[in-house]
């Protein structure tokens, strides 16, 4: 080749290469193509094509790279994954190698909730102020972010332009690189462009570009995309403008949280309205302050565009000064280039950068969820593990059972309570009701569910309080008389197990089974079945309703380890004795009481081996594995009371405050003394002796006989408490706290076994068969609680277990609305119990390659009751609207054409306190609950409470007779959704 024709293909090659870098031709041409197979499509079930991100600031915080994590929650509580994104065989290949999806993404985007009617009821976005589209941008902020990141980027006249590699700028970058290598002072500029500063701030680890290859991966990334819509690149570049002021990174803010975009920066860290600083800006120069106010403005953007360089160090206190020396600098560069004029530039100049003070005026967002959505955010928190702060900024759109015009009637309703003309209006003053005067300390909860085929949806979940708990089912409150519901459920349940396990035998074969004397309730099983004609199990249930309790409060009650006694709410029931119905219907307490003692006598004799039998035979070897067990029990009781009193303090203070607490005399001393120092001399004694007993004359002999006679053999641990007056537990974890004070109390629990046994050595003789049986009957109750919280459970009940004591049946053990209701359901679907849904449908991700959507797995419910039970039960529930607490309620629901819609329910008042003393009326009033579990015809349920929180409760005397009356004010609001052709949000 002739040196002539090695220049010309060289200098053609040197053309080519400038067009190249000015037009980008050849990028676009073949970009383009490439890009264009870089699809996905949709695909029922779940995708066995689909990469998701692993890392990338804008990935975690719309949820894209924990989709994974979230399926699996997802599956594992009743949701199946119904369609998801199915990658093409390019965009497979292209992600393995690492490179960035090429999408339009969203820049505003953020959790949805609608209600089962598609309308909105909770809708964020994140940022929260943001452009709509590129003409929204005013011109100087545009050519002010131009100038200052990337001044070709909107250059018309190269159409195909590939705005991810400014070739100037990184030559320069390049050389900059090799010019550190040589002088670590040496000024190297970046090499950016808006394009990969994206791809970097949203998907690269952490926001950030650690070495050459992650510089790379953004370029390339923001190539590809650049072209995924064709050849001509304009229309993305100021694309590229607008995501850029949208979302980028300008740190973080207390309360506020991540801060995204220009719109949202400006309001968290100035407190500007970004309507009007769009306003002034996208105004023509104005004069006098209207201009201050343009240049107060101006600098403000001009501030963050460059802090965006080192947010957390620009826009942290220690660093407001150099921000503001920079920003001015670029304020003067702008109007040396003409973007601005001099006038704004010296406008912009007068006017300092004034801050935000974040701690007497923090950046807020406004808050605008209604408790239903609230109550689906807060489950769906728990559902995903994922913070509301977390939840709110997830790419998802969550479709809800809620029925959204309802549910804001009723909390209207509810909220207008407090007002003394409604409340006068609608029946809520009076006695046994409100005072006028104290309307506006009672909060209201209401759950309002229908049942469906494809399971129980909560309709209306509602509560009037401004927190974020949902007392329906954040709650654990004494709700009174609703436990004799589940006392109820457990009795008619019991019989049915009786029905069944004799019903097939014989009059004759029934008289020859033997049965303890105290399990009444079997013995009344073979007495009905022996001598009744109609020995179906409707009758027997019935039979078993009319079965008849004392009313009478005159009987102590051993149970829950001591002696209790109980009260009617209305003495006049005292003489009577009631059927286990008409208990029900007026709530009458002893009657049940005595229920649950039937109940647990049943359980105790139904524990394979009969345990209770230990109770009447005193030579049974079991009795001591008993009595081991209560000892253990009991003894763990009192140590943790002492744990807690010492844990925390030093081995010295220990002792102190031991020792502070004695009553003390030379002997009582000196046993503990010798306890806590075993190798302790007779010097070290009376040194100590005469330290605590001031003013005593003790001879060397009496403190040698005192040494002699305490010494660590003279006395086991039980003993030497008793010559103490100290409770020996407690010595023994002085002593052990002592030299080990960083213990835990599981530790403390198995070093102590030996001596909590030892503690309890005087039960184990038998001349204390008295104090024996009652610790056993205890432990057996603590059993048969376990099996009975079994029993409960199994239909809905909250919590993890239940207070072994007959006061559980006048509900000492807690329960929840929520809970109630569910047992309810279970009631009104003959036994079925139905999954509650609140939830239909999430669909993450829609529109990118990411999107996932799930649906509730369409599961129909267990049986868990007889049907020939929930029957009974619904009919029981009927005669206490008919004529019990709930009268009030008899035909006050009748649909459009006249017709009584059946109404049954269960009232409760709840009366929560600390004790402070002994007797009834000693201690401080934490709340009053008053409660009404309900069903309205054949499809709805639910609960309404009302409740008073703090010590202000004492004050109040409601009982529900106040929810049922709310109930039947609400009448006209519910009545239209219980029409059989009220259908607007069946699934």
């Amino acid at each position: 080749m002739s040196g002539g024709l090695f220049v010309a293909l060289l200098a053609a090659a040197g053309l080519w290469v400038a067009d190249e870098i000015e037009t980008s031709r050849l990028q676009a041409t073949h970009l383009a193509r490439y890009a264009a197979t870089l699809d996905f499509r949709m695909v029922d079930g779940a995708s066995d094509a689909i990469r998701f991100p692993t890392h990338g600031p804008f990935n975690q915080r719309m949820g894209y790279s924990e989709l994974p994590q979230l399926a699996s929650r997802l599956s594992a509580n009743g949701f199946k994954l119904t369609r998801q994104a199915r990658f093409s065989e390019a965009l497979l290949d292209y992600t393995d190698h690492g490179y960035f999806p090429p999408y339009r993404e969203k820049t505003s985007a953020g959790l949805t909730v609608t209600d089962c009617r598609g309308d909105t009821l909770y809708r964020f976005r994140y940022p929260y102020r943001a452009y709509a589209d590129f003409a929204a941008v005013p011109p100087r902020i545009g050519q002010a972010l131009i100038y200052i990141e990337n001044r070709d980027l909107l250059d018309e006249s190269r159409p195909t332009m590939n705005p991810a590699i400014d070739w100037v700028r990184f030559a320069r970058a390049v050389l900059g690189r090799i010019g550190r290598m040589v002088n670590e002072d040496f000024d190297a500029p970046g090499g950016s462009t808006l394009a990969t500063q994206i791809e970097k701030f949203r998907h690269s680890p952490d926001g950030v570009t650690p070495n050459s290859g992650e510089k790379l991966r953004q370029m390339v990334s923001a190539s590809v995309r650049a072209y995924r819509d064709g050849e001509d690149t304009l229309p993305v570049r100021r694309t590229l403008l607008l995501d850029y002021l949208n979302t980028v990174p300008l740190s973080a803010a207390p309360t506020f949280g991540e801060v995204n975009g220009l719109g949202d920066g400006l309001w968290v860290w100035f407190g500007a309205d970004f309507d009007e600083v769009n306003a002034l800006l996208a105004a023509p120069e104005a004069e006098g302050s209207r201009l201050a106010d343009q240049g107060r403005a101006l600098h403000q953007v001009v501030a963050l565009m460059i802090a965006h360089r080192r947010p957390t160090y620009y826009l942290s206190a220690r660093g407001h000064d150099s921000l503001a020396r920079l920003s001015e600098s670029y304020v003067r560069l702008l109007a040396e280039q003409g973007v601005i004029s001099p006038a704004l530039r010296d406008a912009a100049l007068n006017q300092p950068l004034q801050f935000r003070n974040q701690a007497t005026d923090p950046a807020l967002l406004p808050a605008d969820a209604g408790k239903g959505a609230m109550a689906i955010r807060n489950r769906l928190s728990g559902l995903l593990d994922a913070s509301l702060y977390e939840l709110d900024r997830y790419d998802a759109d969550v479709s809800t059972t809620l029925n959204g015009k309802l549910q804001q009637e009723v909390t209207s309703f509810l909220r207008h309570l407090d007002e003394p003309e409604v409340a006068r209006k609608v029946g809520l003053l009076g006695e046994r009701m409100l005072d006028p005067g104290k309307l506006d300390g009672v909060y209201y909860s209401f759950t309002l569910v229908e049942s469906t085929p494809a399971g129980n949806r909560v309709r209306v979940q509602t509560d009037t309080t401004d927190q974020p708990l949902d007392i329906n089912e954040g709650s654990k409150l004494e709700l009174g008389s609703t436990a004799k519901l589940r006392v109820l459920t457990t009795y008619l349940e019991i019989v049915a197990e009786l029905h069944q396990r004799y019903a097939g035998q014989t009059p004759a074969e029934l008289r020859k089974i033997p049965v303890e004397k105290r399990d009444r309730l079997t013995q009344w099983a073979i007495d009905y079945l022996a001598r009744a004609k109609d020995r179906e199990l409707p009758a027997m249930l019935q039979a078993a309703l009319a079965r008849s309790y004392s009313a009478s409060p005159g009987e102590d009650f051993f149970t829950g380890g001591g002696v209790h006694n109980f009260n009617n709410f209305r003495h006049e029931d005292d003489g009577r004795a009631p059927t286990v119905r008409e208990a029900l219907q007026g709530s009458i307490n002893l009657p049940f009481v005595r229920l649950m003692r039937d109940i647990v006598r049943y359980t105790m004799y139904q524990v394979p081996g009969s345990s209770a039998q230990l109770l009447e035979k005193a030579g049974d070897p079991r009795r001591n594995e008993y009595l081991a067990r209560f000892a253990d029990q009991e003894g763990q009781v009192f140590l943790r009371r002492f744990w807690h009193k010492y844990r925390g303090k030093k081995a010295a203070d220990i002792q102190d405050v031991f020792l502070d607490g004695l009553r003390p005399n030379a002997s009582r001393l000196a046993a503990v003394f010798r306890y806590l120092s075993p190798q302790a001399t007779p010097a070290e004694l009376e040194t100590f002796l005469r330290q605590r007993l001031e003013g005593a004359r003790l001879s060397s002999d009496e403190v040698a006989r005192l040494y002699e006679r305490s010494g660590p053999e003279a006395f086991d641990l039980p003993d030497r408490g008793y010559v103490a007056r100290v409770h020996p537990l407690e010595l023994w974890l002085v002593g052990y706290l002592s030299a080990h004070p960083e213990t835990t109390w599981s530790e403390l629990v198995q070093a102590s076994a030996k001596e909590r046994q030892a503690v309890y050595r005087w039960l184990f003789k038998t001349r204390f068969k008295g104090a024996q049986d009652s610790r056993i009957y205890t432990m057996l109750e603590v059993e048969a609680f376990l099996d009975i919280h079994r029993r409960w459970a199994r239909v809905g009940y909250p919590f993890g277990h239940l207070v072994p004591s007959l006061a559980t049946a006048l509900g000492s053990s807690g329960d929840r609305p929520a809970a109630l209701a569910e047992l309810m359901g279970i009631i009104q679907n003959d036994g079925i119990r139905k999954p509650t849904r609140r939830i239909d449908r999430l669909d993450f991700a829609v529109g990118t390659p990411y999107e996932t959507r799930f649906a509730s797995n369409g599961k129909t419910g267990e049986r868990v009751m007889a049907p020939e039970v929930a029957a009974a039960l619904r009919n029981g529930l009927s005669e206490v609207v008919e004529g019990g607490t709930a009268r009030r309620l008899s035909g006050a629901f009748k649909l459009a054409d006249g017709t009584p819609l059946a109404v049954g329910g269960k009232t409760g008042t709840g009366d929560n306190r600390i004790v402070l003393g002994r007797g009834a009326t000693r201690g401080v009033t934490m709340n009053r609950t008053a409660t009404f579990v309900f069903y309205l015809g054949p499809r709805h349920f639910g609960t309404l409470t009302a409740y008073v929180i703090g010590p202000q409760a004492a004050s109040y005397r409601f009982t529900s007779a106040l929810p049922v009356q709310i109930l039947k004010s609400m009448g006209p609001l519910l009545l239209p959704a219980l029409e059989p052709a009220a259908t607007p949000c069946q699934p």
